[in-house]
């Protein structure tokens, strides 16, 4: 694995991990992949199926039983890529309120997450790869050449997410008060969870966006990027 060229960016929901790591990737020439679009898809199965999140053991087997792809995607609808589950297009899918409601019991299961984590280091094995999520630094790939955490206050972050489901053709309509106490609360479960707990990794670098426009963003976490690279090429 060439970890010199691997970029881990990991932070809480609407941190601006998937816009920023997207855009990084782009002027790279990196592969982008948003590892949280996994777990979500395994949600999404789960929830179609009639399963109870609460209920580990089958939640474990559909995750382990299902073919997932993050793509880059040409389709003009506002999406940054294309989730496939078992070649059946989910990007929009497992964005839904009762996703974003359960997501987080999901992802907290050791055999979901054994099971995302195979897949996504065999991902990240050739390198050249932005990989963004909750714990790409300090459990997926704790050597990664880059390691960035994204964060901002719960009440931005609640704006931010419910901007995108109001601007969103057909999305789900939820209030400010219902998308905050929901980020809230997944916030407290991702950072509690005994397994992966939602953290920075030691020597990740963190960046507060919280008072930061997007382009600033961008630049910022891209001159960490090429700096490391560069410290690190013979």
């Amino acid at each position: 694995m060439n970890l010199s060229t691997v970029v881990a960016i990991d932070g809480p929901a609407a941190s601006g991990k998937s816009t920023v790591g997207q855009a990084l990737a782009e002027r790279l020439g990196y592969l982008f992949f948003d590892t949280g679009a996994m777990y979500r898809a395994v949600t999404l199965v789960v929830l179609e199926r009639g399963i109870d999140p609460a209920n580990e053991a089958p939640v474990r087997a559909v995750a382990e039983s299902l073919t997932i792809d993050v793509k880059s995607s040409n389709v003009s609808d506002g999406r940054l890529y294309t989730v496939l589950v078992d070649n059946t297009d989910v990007t929009w899918a497992i964005r839904a309120p009762a996703v974003d409601a359960n997501v987080s019991q999901v992802s907290a299961y050791p055999g979901v997450r054994a099971a995302m984590t195979v897949q996504q280091r065999r991902l990240s094995a050739k390198g050249r790869v932005v990989m963004v999520g909750r714990d790409i630094g300090t459990v997926v790939i704790p050597n990664a050449g880059t390691k960035i955490y994204l964060d901002a206050t719960v009440e931005e972050r609640a704006r931010r997410r419910w901007k995108e489901t109001q601007a969103r053709s057909g999305g789900m309509r939820q209030s400010y008060a219902e998308v905050l106490a929901a980020m809230r609360q997944r916030d407290h479960i991702d950072s509690t969870r005994e397994v992966a707990p939602l953290r920075p990794a030691a020597d990740a670098i963190v960046i507060d966006t919280t008072m930061m426009d997007l382009p600033t963003v961008i630049d910022v976490v891209y001159g960490y990027v090429v700096g490391a690279r560069e410290v690190q090429e013979p």
